[in-house]
């Protein structure tokens, strides 16, 4: 602890321990327990309390007055435990007996105080904070401690219930770590009394019949197992599995999710690996008993580790695929279902019925649909994973939501009303459908997959997070199947498909709901970004209008269509300029690259939302980067053009990408003139990279598009992010170039004597020191020597650890801290709130 918090720390604590001032903030309490939490770990708490006598004090003060304000109570509870969270300081707070007036029977427990939450959650905080060490363990223990965690656990409060699961899975393992003289075993007897008494209760609370005593066990055994990977709990394990079996045959569906929790906290642990324990016989009973919606989220847990035993993981597939597989059934005769579930389990008559209920129908098949694209992205497939019938059933349940669908039973017929129109259900199939598209054209029959999908684009009732989520679905199965296939030759129905999805494109940029419009435009960004390299999408692409209507829409009065419009247009160009056979551009069908950087840079100039701004500076960073015709043409005026565009702008991310842009074209001046290789040098010329480093002419380059002033104005930006950006393509720069460029000292000492560098100066210094605000007015000189001198003045590492840091890193410090409580403590009568 510094000089000055040290001297203001007993004017803090006297403040603290009066009740007559008004209680401290609850924010700067939690703040002042994070940084004595930082002194404690640090190593010197007993130095902390033996230099600061007026903690212990406090302390005492607070504990021994009639009614202390309960946050102030609370407060001192959770201080207490944390410092005495080590041997040392635990034995010095006890000469004051202040750890006994804390957490003892003449404590807080025994006070009308109790019955307030605060005060009871900073007791069990400050009791699991303390218990650290045996001195802690034995006080606890001996003091009747156990009593009141085993109350607590069924606490009002959750908060205060989950702690004291927490305490007492600590009390378990520090009573079996310290106490054990042998090796445990599952008579009581083998157990220590602190030990014996918990896993006691933890049998008895199980066996009770209450629902809430039962849950508060499971999840303190869950909290044991996740916290301990010893063999003591294989022992503990053996002497409740058979009441645990109990619990699940007859209970389950009450503590059904705590019992999930638990099975998953030991399945992850090492102890129980071995695939013929009586933990893995429980977990596949539980698969059998417990509800669906349990059961399938303990599948999802158990595919997810590769440790589960086989027949458990086909036993949980098994599970999330019923629900899919029971809809399939009722609305499809088709044999594609062979190999998903040739024989339903028991439990499909629960299933069944859940699904004729339209209160449980959907959340079910929902969660179904979404485990098993969880389970799509895993690295390795848990087991031989039947995707064939499963994207049948996945296009059925979208024909079944369509209406399209032919019920063959009772219960088909009252899925199809459930289901139809609903667009939950639809989210979550044609999310699993795009997951599934890595088996396009491998033994599957796509053609119902596109078919299902031009449905889905066509609907008139379809809400736009369904057609949403079918764009992306539609793009990532074009994408699939023009990997696995190359070309669409022997596929007419797929090119079919395109040009019957270049009607509905057209249809859906002309929606009245901004939210269609924009997604389509996103949709056809990507799929020309995706698929540059397929003649087939360009030709399906020429031969409708639908770029002429996304040019269109660059005057949408929805700023997030117009920024999806300019990215559209900036790929369409793109593409067009790298060679593709991309349609015809603008209205009158002129493909002139210079009017579209013209619309654009119009755009970025005078469009009054900063996402259109924004979406074309990101476009000109993709043209300069790959290669684009405009840039290619002449890069420095182009950069210089959109440099003084955005060198104006009001919104700081449009300066950010400006300054993303700049950096872009100072890498490839570097590679142009003979510099290292850098990253966004693709598009410059190979061949000069073997030429020696020309120095002159880069920063010439660099002073004709006024490079220097567009990156040492943002280095005096208001914006933070602004600044820092320019910062690091600063810092790069000085980096290729070096200090000095060769200037002996006469020279150096000679320009920096001249007046033209004293306005210069004046601008950066501001910038150099680290405070923010250049004189925007003023401009770089654009002598290269000059350059070279500025660039080896300003620190620019030290002005960027100064701009990391946060502009609140003052406030935030400790001293500011113990100000703040001094300052609302001083006079309450003029820190009272004006509430009118």
């Amino acid at each position: 602890m510094d000089s000055k918090c040290s001297q203001l720390l007993p004017s803090v604590c006297t403040v603290l321990a009066d009740s007559r001032q008004p209680v401290s903030d609850d924010t700067c309490l939690e703040k002042l327990l994070d940084w004595f939490k930082t002194l404690t770990n640090s190593g010197s708490g007993l130095l902390l309390l033996e230099e600061n006598p007026c903690l212990t004090e406090l302390i005492l003060t607070v504990l021994r007055q009639e009614e202390p304000h309960p946050t102030i109570l609370s407060f001192v509870l959770r201080l207490t435990g944390l410092l005495a969270a080590s041997e040392s300081c635990f034995q010095h707070l006890q000469q004051g007996e202040a750890v006994c007036m804390a957490f003892g029977d003449a404590g807080p427990l025994s006070s009308a105080l109790w019955e307030d939450t605060s005060v009871r959650s900073g007791w069990v905080q400050g009791a699991h904070d303390m218990l650290q060490h045996p001195s802690a363990f034995r006080f606890l223990c001996d003091s009747g401690a156990l009593d009141t965690i085993f109350t607590l656990q069924g606490d009002r409060s959750l908060f205060v219930a989950s702690a004291a699961n927490r305490l007492l899975a600590c009390m378990l393992r520090f009573s079996v770590q310290s106490e054990c003289s042998r090796p445990l075993g599952t008579d009581d007897c083998d157990w220590p009394e602190c030990a014996r008494r918990i896993v006691s209760r933890l049998e008895e609370s199980l066996c009770s019949g209450s629902t809430s005593r039962a849950n508060h066990s499971l999840k303190m055994l869950t909290t044991v197992f996740e916290q301990n990977q010893e063999a003591w709990t294989e022992v503990l394990w053996s002497r409740i599995a058979g009441t645990i079996k109990s619990l699940l045959e007859e209970e389950s569906a009450q503590v059904g999710h705590s019992l999930v929790d638990l099975f998953l906290s030991m399945a992850r642990s090492p102890v129980f690996g071995c695939h013929e324990g009586s933990l893995w016989h429980l977990v596949s009973l539980a698969l059998k008993r417990l509800h669906p919606t349990q059961a399938g989220l303990l599948a999802l847990g158990l595919l997810k580790l590769e440790e589960s035993p086989q027949a458990i993981k086909t036993q949980g597939l098994n599970i999330l695929l019923q629900p899919v597989a029971s809809v399939t059934r009722a609305s499809s005769p088709s044999s594609e279902l062979s190999g998903l579930l040739d024989q339903p389990p028991a439990e499909g008559v629960s299933v069944e019925s859940l699904l004729s209920s339209r209160s449980s129908c959907i959340g079910l098949l929902c969660q179904s649909l979404a485990h098993l694209e969880e389970i799509q992205h895993l690295a390795c497939p848990p087991v031989d994973f039947p995707h064939k019938p499963l994207l049948h059933a996945t296009v059925t349940v979208l024909q079944v939501c369509a209406g399209l669908a032919v019920p063959t039973s009772s219960l088909g017929a009252t899925i199809g009303g459930i289901l139809i129109g609903c667009s939950r259900v639809q989210r979550a199939a044609l999310r699993l459908l795009g997951a599934l598209s890595p088996w396009a054209n491998r033994d599957a029959s796509p053609e119902e997959v596109f078919d299902i999908l031009l449905v889905c684009l066509r609907s008139p009732d379809a809400s736009p997070t369904v057609l949403k989520t079918a764009f992306q679905a539609t793009l990532k199965w074009c994408l699939s199947f023009s990997e696995t296939s190359g070309s669409t030759d022997g596929f007419p129905w797929y090119k079919q498909f395109l040009r019957d999805l270049m009607p509905l494109l057209q249809k859906r940029l002309c929606s009245p709901r901004w939210e269609v419009r924009d997604s389509t435009l996103e949709f056809l960004t990507l799929a020309m970004k995706h698929l540059k390299g397929q003649e087939w999408f360009w030709q399906a692409l020429s031969s409708s209008e639908v770029m002429a209507l996304s040019e269109g829409l660059l005057d949408d009065p929805e700023s997030y269509v117009r920024a999806s419009a300019v990215r559209a247009l900036g790929q369409l160009s793109l593409m067009a300029g790298a060679g593709s056979k991309a349609p015809g551009l603008g209205r009158s069908g002129s493909s002139n690259e210079d009017s579209i950087a013209t619309r654009l840079l119009e755009i970025l100039s005078s469009d009054s939302e900063g996402f259109p701004r924004r979406a074309v500076v990101g476009v000109f960073i993709d043209w300069l980067r790959e290669g684009h015709l405009a840039p290619r043409h002449d890069p420095e005026q182009f950069v210089s053009q959109v440099i003084q565009a955005v060198k104006g702008d009001l919104d700081w991310e449009v300066k950010v990408s400006g300054l993303e842009l700049a950096g872009a074209f100072a890498a490839q001046c570097f590679h142009r003139f003979g510099f290292p290789e850098c990253p966004y040098a693709a598009a410059a010329n190979a061949s000069s990279a073997s030429e020696p480093a020309r120095l002159p002419e880069l920063l010439q380059a660099f002073s004709r598009v006024r490079l220097l002033d567009f990156l040492f104005g943002a280095l005096g930006d208001c914006d933070r992010p602004v600044a820092l950006k320019a910062c690091e393509i600063l810092t790069g720069v000085k980096g290729k170039i070096g200090t000095g460029g060769g200037l002996n000292e006469g020279q150096r000492s000679e320009l920096q004597g001249k007046a033209l560098l004293e306005g210069t100066w004046k601008m950066v210094a501001p910038c150099a020191s680290g405070l923010p605000g250049g004189d925007g007015s003023r401009t770089v000189s654009q002598d290269p020597k000059h350059t070279l001198l500025i660039l080896e003045a300003v620190d620019l590492e030290e002005l960027e650890r100064a701009l990391g840091r946060s502009s609140d890193h003052l406030e935030k410090s400790p001293w500011s801290l113990l100000q703040d409580i001094l300052s609302a403590g001083g006079a309450p009568e003029e820190n009272e709130a004006d509430c009118y």
